[in-house]
């Protein structure tokens, strides 16, 4: 469905030089619901805007399904024909053929202020040829979809948060576009009108087949709604993959932040800093991670009677992801030595993935 290959992008201010995207290659296909994630300045949403060239990358090609591609030639756009022929510069017509296919929400909702929410759901269809009686009926069909048909004379001062992040969703997918384009659609709403939102984009992506890119700083978000999911850092993919795997099996520093921060295990480094004493006695601290392939064993009272040592759980928690189950425990493992290292191999060998957090 989209395809970005090789994409890098450079800003140039008066002082310095900032690469917001260095070599960016991702795949999304028909259907996904596809996380972008990363902390401020990682070059998420220039990515995003790259892929509808409200950005224009320095170098690399943007391929969507049913459009063709834009390859960027010495900082110039040509369009690539999806039948495999000759590249010809990039026209405003490609852009508005590609534009139709992909609609796009953004963090603080871009609304008109001044018309209600029936005219802001109707305005991308003002000029696309239609009869005043088709443009009602889209609309008033589109915000029964976002369920907001009750709010169709209000203005956006009458709205919540959530109420406005769901009438910029309807008018994003007027013209009934394939992909929805979401660059922090939820970092400005509470958490209640967070889930209902994700709610809604999940109901949107089985009911309407919508792929969505999703641009978050949020792991929780992702955990929530994402089939896959690419971590930046830096203008860079650091990692990428599917849901579960990333977040049962982290590989970058920056991804076990993350994913830390979004399951409550990330106490751990507070409660060593509050309690320095929780290792006086010479004991080992150590994250498990436990997959759906190891999660319904009895492993800790098991490794505890086999090698004769004390499992003291300091931390845990147990959660679906996509229908299989992921724990995290983080353990104090007391006894000697030799029996302490007997155990963790135990434990790796049975599918737990086993971090040592601090000797003491």
């Amino acid at each position: 469905m989209i395809e970005l290959s090789h994409l890098s992008k450079t800003f140039t201010a008066p002082d310095k030089k900032v690469v917001a995207l260095e070599d960016v290659n991702i795949r999304v296909d028909a259907g996904q619901i596809y996380g972008i994630v990363g902390y401020s300045g990682a070059g998420k949403s220039t990515l995003v805007r790259c892929i509808n060239l409200l950005e224009k990358p320095d170098a690399g090609t943007v391929h969507v399904d049913g459009f063709g591609g834009i390859e960027m030639r010495k900082g110039r756009p040509f369009y690539l024909p999806e039948d495999g022929g000759s590249a010809v510069p990039l026209t405003e017509k490609h852009l508005k053929t590609l534009r139709r296919d992909l609609g796009m929400i953004f963090q603080h909702f871009n609304l008109l202020d001044r018309s209600t929410v029936f005219e802001n759901v109707a305005y991308p269809l003002r000029h696309t040829g239609r009869s005043r009686d088709e443009i009602r009926t889209r609309v008033l069909e589109l915000l029964d979809l976002v369920d907001l048909r009750e709010k169709v004379n209000a203005y956006p001062s009458e709205l919540s948060g959530g109420q406005k992040q769901r009438v910029a969703i309807a008018r994003a997918l007027a013209n009934n576009p394939r992909i929805l384009l979401s660059d922090e659609a939820t970092s400005a709403l509470d958490p209640d009108a967070t889930e209902a939102i994700l709610r809604l984009l999940k109901d949107l992506n089985r009911k309407l087949n919508l792929t969505i890119v999703l641009i978050t700083h949020e792991m929780a978000v992702v955990k929530t709604i994402c089939d896959r999911v690419a971590v930046m850092e830096e203008g860079r993919v650091v990692e990428e993959g599917d849901v579960y795997s990333v977040f049962s099996e982290p590989k970058q520093a920056i991804t076990k932040k993350f994913v830390q921060t979004s399951s409550g295990m990330g106490q751990i480094e507070t409660l060593i800093r509050a309690n320095s004493s929780i290792l006086s006695r010479g004991d080992t601290l150590i994250q498990c991670t436990f997959s759906k392939d190891s999660v319904g064993e009895a492993l800790v009272s098991d490794v505890s009677r086999r090698f004769g040592v004390n499992m003291n759980i300091i931390l845990g928690n147990v959660e679906l992801l996509h229908g299989n189950p992921l724990g995290g425990l983080v353990v104090l493992v007391g006894g000697e030595p030799e029996k302490r290292a007997a155990a963790i191999a135990y434990l790796r060998d049975h599918d737990v993935r086993v971090e040592v957090i601090e000797h003491g």
